[in-house]
């Protein structure tokens, strides 16, 4: 039952996030794209740079002073490094983030969602801590209220957090050299003006104090605080996940410092900014700030400036500057980190995934409610109870990727597809709730205050103990759920989006027949693990519950009732426990505190609980659409079936009142300007293959008619563009020879390049498939663009282009080394009729911005690089799926038509212009059809009450009557099923009335100036002819013209895409280097003249003898 392509594609839209892989950053997935070492490595780090730590630093001294605080940021600081060496190896090596770490190191696919929560929460409490730190600076600096501040800080970050680690990269280098500058300058001057460290080494603290010092309970409430920063591996993960594969012993040796360096190595600065932290806070004391204020860093920088600085303005920027940057470095980071968790989480619950940019709004919003609610000032608090937590969850990683996988108790790789894991293993999620309940329960004071103190420690221990322990009691089975099918390591075709993907981001899917890609397979809501219907959430917990109880308690507790007392017994012991904790802190100083913790829980709660109903109601609601589609698809298939007899649709929305007046107006322009060009145009082509013309009015015959396609070319660019802006203009989806396709356009620049000189060259950097789907006309007139452009503007050098092929999405280069654009230009070259400033070289001005809009209509995206008089590059990126077909044989080519067999069939012909009147009794007559010609309503009429044709030409601007309005009479009347050809001027008019009313009236539409071939081809589909030709020797035996084979070739090739312009500009250039071959060109000329193209190539390959 394998889906249909277009319903998936309705479904989740997915064509835009593929071709734009920056926008989603590998959310949900194998990251399949690697940077560079130090690309990856200085955005890592530069993610060290928040004011948290020296915050967290100065906390720590001011409570429990130099000794112990020192003690506890050197301790932790070596025991976050030696943790986060494990989980930053295994992310680099297999390129997954901490929420994919997490699912193969024991916590399963449902199970991860737990610590999705938990690095989430990360996150945006250290987003909120990071940003009220900003919002005091703002007001000591600048004077901004601190609300205010709260809201710039969060708006500022979204917009460089959009495309992920493209632009964070970027920012992170740009900033990071002053932002190392302003880090140490304030302590290079203090060192130079000569202060020292003692008052910093004798501070004792403010808060309680043992006599003798530092002792073992102020150490482990000072550890636990610190403890809180271990979740930021996480955030080193998500990009140390892009680190290439190193390939040689060098490239191993730069993977290995990059990964601990980007890795564990954040602690090795977090430990330095924390004792920053420390002594700045003594610093400032020492210089009278109160001990309230001393913690917030701003101050700590503020107080250091302004000693060695006596300008108060000069103070205030260097602070405000470091402040600002710094936490815009981190906030960066926390906002893509909490995308990803969000990602990953609502995900799994909801099987419905709006995008990354959606959670990282979502993050955001949290963190500004947080920071109106007074995070900071419950910080020691906030991060002291949420340390347990993340202790227990890195603990857990730690103990399965150091213990169990070398022991042979998990398996050795890391395995993060839904359809090859449990949704719950209990050796995650046990060992981790283990630790969180004896940890909560020694934070309490139910071991004693010792326990109490060290809670943050007895947290890590527990997990990394627990974890082997149920490993080997469950012997590893709930690791691997199926065993993953060996796929080649190369890209594979995903069964529902048709997509490509590595072979790591591919699971083998039993309910679809074929293989399915990560995400498609998280969010899939229709198979319910039909491939592992055991390792579901609710079997797991059935299997738990029969191994613990009896069949009847089992059968009990599953009751309606019992399911209904249980949830709400837990619902009300919690809340029965938030008062409770309210009442016993209602005499204490901490009441406000707690209560601003409390709030914030749930209201938390509370978000993301309409969160996952909002979800769920809109995965609802597209199933309900997808349901819909399918059976309306179903009804328009009758409805085709039984066109004579269904009722008229009802008429579309009009569309928008501006859309609409444009419309208007460029279908009035084009029936003006096409009915007269439909005259010339026609009657250049008689007379150029009348026998009778003189061969000295030949040349100027021909001059009138490329001048109409001339024209004709700008009507359509005109018509093209307003079909596109209006959105009326439809992609077709076309099965490519890509190799062809590219050879043949390789062909034409190919020649013209050499006439001009140029060199032309085409360099394909990855393997391409066979066939691939688009819309070929659309392609080849955006490539036909570019290179035109690329030769057209460049008198010397080489014009390039270079294809790459990576993920479904094809890269294209061009590039030359022409006059190139200005600066000032790069923006405007994309508007019709702008040229660069460039007004010798010929063109309409049309086709940049064509290919524009086409690319951007088709899921791609253009840019343009530029030095003025060097040259210009284009980059050009689509979405082009590959697909499968075997090679099919050609079709013989058609000779000329000379008439039909059978019977004589008659044709209604209804224009009010006389020309094309006898424009198509020109045409038509001769190839023995009985033409009836009417000009107005009453001759049209007269005659239909004589004859009963078989087919009517009819016009739509006619004076007495609508062209559409005549089709529904003759519907009514005897010609309700007798075909119906509009014939008009007005372009647009055929893809207006696609799907509206006026679809069952007509059978076809052809636009003037009307192509011969077009006319012809819909009569003999519509009449079911079939012609009688013309089949005879090459024309061109009987004047043994001798062609160069690079002419005969290049000719052929033009011929073979239809580029009959380009041919007869060849034939023009060979006239005029050798007179003497004008005769002997004839048959070339006729053949062309004739839009034979397939007769034209048959001579020229029939005269392979005759070359030179």
């Amino acid at each position: 039952m394998k889906p249909i392509f277009g319903v998936m594609r309705e479904r989740r839209r997915y064509n835009q996030w593929v071709a734009n892989e920056t926008l989603e950053d590998f959310a949900l997935r194998f990251t399949a794209r690697r940077w560079s070492y130090l690309r990856v490595t200085n955005t890592a780090l530069g993610s060290i740079s928040f004011l948290a730590l020296e915050a967290i630093g100065g906390a720590i001294t001011l409570r429990y002073g130099f000794d112990t605080a020192i003690t506890a940021i050197m301790l932790v600081g070596a025991i976050l490094f030696l943790t986060g060496i494990p989980i930053s190896y295994y992310a680099a090596k297999y390129g997954v983030d901490i929420d994919l770490l997490t699912r193969g190191a024991g916590f399963g696919y449902i199970g991860s969602t737990v610590t999705s929560l938990i690095y989430a929460s990360f996150t945006f409490i250290f987003f909120a801590l990071e940003a009220a730190i900003l919002s005091f600076a703002l007001e000591l600096c600048f004077g901004i209220p601190i609300g205010i501040g709260y809201i710039l800080n969060a708006l500022v970050v979204i917009p460089l957090v959009t495309h992920g680690f493209t632009k964070i990269s970027k920012f992170q280098a740009w900033t990071q050299p002053l932002w190392i500058l302003l880090h140490i300058l304030p302590f290079v001057l203090l060192a130079a003006a000569g202060y020292d460290i003692q008052s910093w080494q004798e501070f004792k603290g403010i808060g309680p104090s043992e006599a003798g010092g530092m002792t073992l309970m102020m150490l482990g409430a000072a550890s636990g605080v610190v403890f809180s920063l271990i979740a930021q591996i996480g955030e080193q993960v998500d990009f140390l996940r892009f680190l290439p594969e190193p390939k040689t012993t060098l490239e191993k040796g730069k993977w290995w410092m990059s990964m601990l360096c980007a890795g564990p190595g954040w602690t090795v600065l977090g430990v330095a900014k924390m004792l920053a932290g420390s002594y700045l806070l003594t610093f400032a004391i020492s210089l009278g700030v109160g001990t309230d204020e001393a913690g917030d860093p701003t101050q700590m920088y503020f107080a250091a400036f302004s000693q060695v600085i006596e300008n108060p303005i000069l103070v205030l920027s260097l602070t405000g500057a470091f402040v600002i940057l710094s936490q815009l470095k981190i906030n960066v980071t926390n906002a893509y980190a909490g995308s990803i968790a969000w990602s990953n989480f609502f995900s799994r619950l909801t099987h419905s995934h709006p995008g990354r940019v959606v959670w990282m709004v979502f993050n955001v919003a949290i963190a500004l409610m947080l920071m109106n609610l007074g995070v900071f000032d419950a910080l020691e608090t906030t991060l002291a109870f949420y340390s347990h937590v993340a202790l227990a969850w890195i603990g857990t990683i730690v103990s399965d990727l150091v213990i169990n996988k070398p022991l042979g108790l998990s398996p050795p790789h890391i395995e993060f597809r839904r359809a090859y894991l449990y949704d719950i293993n209990p050796v995650g999620l046990g060992s981790m709730g283990g630790a969180c309940i004896v940890s909560f329960l020694a934070y309490s004071g139910a071991f004693g205050l010792t326990a109490m103190s060290l809670s943050s420690f007895i947290a890590l221990f527990t997990a990394v103990f627990l974890a082997p322990l149920i490993a080997y009691a469950t012997k590893g089975r709930y690791y691997i759920a199926r065993t993953p099918a060996d796929m080649p390591e190369s890209l594979h075709t995903c069964c529902i989006c048709e997509y490509r993907f590595d072979a790591e981001d591919m699971a083998d899917c039993p309910f679809y027949e074929g293989p399915i890609c990560s995400l498609c397979c998280s969010l899939d809501s229709v198979c319910r693990d039909a491939c592992k219907p055991f390792a579901r959430l609710n079997q797991q917990t059935n299997s738990f519950l029969n191994w613990i109880f009896p069949e009847k308690i089992v059968g009990l507790l599953q009751s309606r009732m019992a399911q209904f007392s249980i949830l709400t017994s837990v619902i009300v012991g919690l809340i029965g426990s938030l008062l409770w904790i309210i009442r016993s802190q209602a005499q204490t100083d901490s009441l406000d505190i707690t209560l601003t913790l409390i709030f914030s829980g749930l209201l938390f709660i509370v978000g993301v609980s309409v969160w996952l109903f909002i979800l769920a109601h809109e995965s609802q609601r597209a199933a309900w659409q997808e349901s819909n589609l399918q059976s309306q698809r179903l009804m328009r298939e009758v409805r085709a079936h039984k066109r004579t007899d269904a009722k008229l649709q009802d008429a579309r929305d009009k569309a928008e009142a501006a859309s609409e007046a444009k419309s208007r107006y460029m279908m009035g322009l084009s029936h003006e300007l096409r009915t007269p060009l439909n005259a010339i145009f026609g009657y250049a082509q008689i007379l150029y293959k009348d026998p009778n013309t003189p061969p000295n009015r030949k040349e100027a015959v021909s001059v009138i008619r490329r001048s109409a396609e001339h024209l004709s070319g700008l009507i359509e660019g005109l018509l093209d563009i307003s079909k596109i802006e209006a959105g009326r203009i439809e992609i077709y989806r076309d099965r490519i020879d890509f190799a062809l396709f590219m050879s043949q356009l390789v062909g034409i620049f190919e020649m013209q390049s050499a006439e001009k000189g140029l060199t032309f060259t085409y360099q394909v950097a990855t393997k391409l498939p066979a066939w691939i789907a688009t819309d070929e006309k659309r392609l080849r007139q955006i490539l036909m663009n570019l290179l035109s452009n690329a030769i057209r503007y460049t008198e010397t050098g080489e014009v390039k282009l270079i294809l790459s092929y990576r993920n479904e999405v094809a890269h294209f280069e061009v590039s030359d080394t022409g006059i190139g654009i200005p600066p000032n230009k790069l923006d405007s070259i994309w508007k019709p009729f702008e040229r660069a400033g460039v007004k010798t070289v010929r063109g309409t001005g049309l086709g940049l911005t064509i290919t524009k809009l086409l690319v951007e209509m088709m899921g791609g995206e253009i840019r343009v690089q530029s030095i003025y008089g060097q040259g210009s590059t284009f980059n050009l990126r689509m979405m082009l799926p590959a697909v499968y077909r075997s090679d099919q044989p050609r079709e013989t080519p058609e000779a000329r038509i000379t008439g039909y067999a059978g019977q004589r069939r008659s044709i209604f012909v209804l224009d009010d212009e006389t020309d094309h009147l006898k424009l198509i009794e020109t045409l038509l007559a001769p190839l023995g059809f009985k033409l009836y010609l009417a000009s107005n309503l009453e001759i049209a009429r007269e005659m239909l009450t004589m004859s009963k044709p078989d087919l009517f030409l009819l016009d739509i601007d006619l004076p007495d009557i609508s062209g559409w309005e005549f089709a529904a009479q003759l519907r009514r009347g005897i010609h309700h099923a007798t075909p119906i050809v509009m014939v008009s001027a007005h372009a647009l008019e055929g893809r207006n009335k696609k799907n509206g009313p006026e679809d069952a009236l007509h059978d076809a539409f052809i636009a003037k100036p009307v192509s011969f071939s077009n006319l012809l081809e819909q009569i003999r589909t519509l009449l079911k002819l079939d012609w009688t030709k013309d089949i005879h020797r090459p024309l061109i035996e009987h004047n043994k013209v001798i062609l160069r084979e690079s002419d005969r070739a290049r000719i052929i090739s033009m011929a073979r895409i239809g580029n009959a312009s380009a041919i007869r500009t060849h034939l023009d250039q060979m006239e005029t280097e050798a007179p003497s071959m004008q005769s002997g060109l004839q048959p070339l000329r006729q053949r062309l003249s004739e839009f034979d193209l397939p007769g034209l190539i048959k001579d020229l390959e029939a005269s392979s003898d005759d070359i030179v």
